[in-house]
């Protein structure tokens, strides 16, 4: 796919390859999922990170929306909610070819204004192999650059491209306790006992793929997930003792409002909150808040794969 009808700027990052209209709003979309990757490599235990479901989903939503809905290229994105639901983690396991998931997706246009204001929902149903082992969704708002750019000046918003996002005022953590390989992936730092903020420099190639004047929801999700991984170990340097990681199978979010570059983005836990034993299995709900004002929330399931599906991993 041209790299422009799904918004990135690398050739690198497109994982779409083809799509085919069924009739009545319904589509096939193709990708392809690479083996390795900067940012969403496999896991220890090789399985491919989930959140490369998660991209396709919303690749597949912008290029819709231009290929077969006539929705301008320079129309901006708005997300609203997003959600992916893993059923068969076994099917996300790395082989010695790139998997080939295939999304059957379900376009609904809602309360739209064209050309100027088009809502809308994408559902889809994730197949690799020929198996069924997914479904997610996504509803987003695109309007045109002169209403982005009312909505922006509301929130006295930053110009796109600042080399940070603020000062660094916590603790960063160790990569291997936030399930990444190298430093600079990690966009999570401590600032309290339990107490966590977003923090990632613009100048990542693949969180920041092109210049914004707003915090990406995929980076939102980044930064969610690595706290999910986290808060899912029976201790905090489970990566490094040796612990199989959970997997994520599940993640439901909503986007409330523009998450700003130059504020700091906390990230809140309910009071009380345990990590989980077993291997990481459980439920996790986090809070994404901005100047005392929420600008999103996150539900995550974390599963303990059975040991079965771990022998034979190197």
């Amino acid at each position: 796919m041209p790299r422009h009808m799904v918004h990135r700027a690398a050739v690198s990052e497109v994982f779409l390859t083809d799509a085919q209209a069924l009739g009545g709003d319904r589509f096939l979309v193709a990708a392809q999922w690479p083996r390795d990757h900067a940012l969403y490599y496999p896991d220890s235990d090789g399985f491919t990170d989930p959140l490369l479901f998660a991209e396709t989903i919303r690749q597949s939503m912008v290029y819709l929306a231009h290929a077969y809905y006539d929705v301008p290229l320079t129309h901006h994105f708005i997300g609203g909610d997003f959600h992916f639901e893993i059923t068969d983690p076994e099917m996300f396991r790395v082989t010695d070819v790139p998997l080939q998931p295939v999304l059957e997706a379900r376009w609904t246009e809602l309360d739209s204004r064209p050309p100027h204001r088009v809502s809308l929902r994408v559902d889809v149903e994730l197949t690799i192999a020929g198996n069924v082992c997914g479904r997610g969704s996504v509803s987003a708002i695109a309007v045109d650059g002169k209403r982005y750019g009312i909505l922006r000046r509301r929130g006295a918003a930053p110009a796109a491209g600042a080399q940070a996002l603020v000062p660094q005022q916590g603790t960063r953590i160790p990569a291997a306790c936030l399930g990444r390989l190298r430093e600079k992936d990690c966009v999570l730092e401590r600032v309290g006992s339990r107490d966590w903020q977003i923090r990632a420099a613009v100048g990542h190639a693949v969180l920041f793929d092109h210049p914004t004047d707003h915090v990406p929801m995929m980076v939102m999700l980044e930064g969610f997930r690595q706290l999910g991984h986290l808060l899912s170990r029976t201790s905090s340097v489970g990566a490094e003792e040796g612990e199989p990681p959970a997997f994520l199978t599940a993640v439901s979010i909503d986007c409330l409002a523009f998450a700003e570059l130059d504020v700091p983005i906390r990230l809140q836990v309910p009071d009380g909150y345990q990590p989980a034993s077993c291997g990481g299995a459980g439920e996790l709900r986090v809070d994404a808040v901005q100047s005392d004002r929420a600008v999103a929330t996150a539900a995550m399931v974390w599963a303990a794969l059975p040991v079965a599906e771990r022998v034979g991993v190197a």
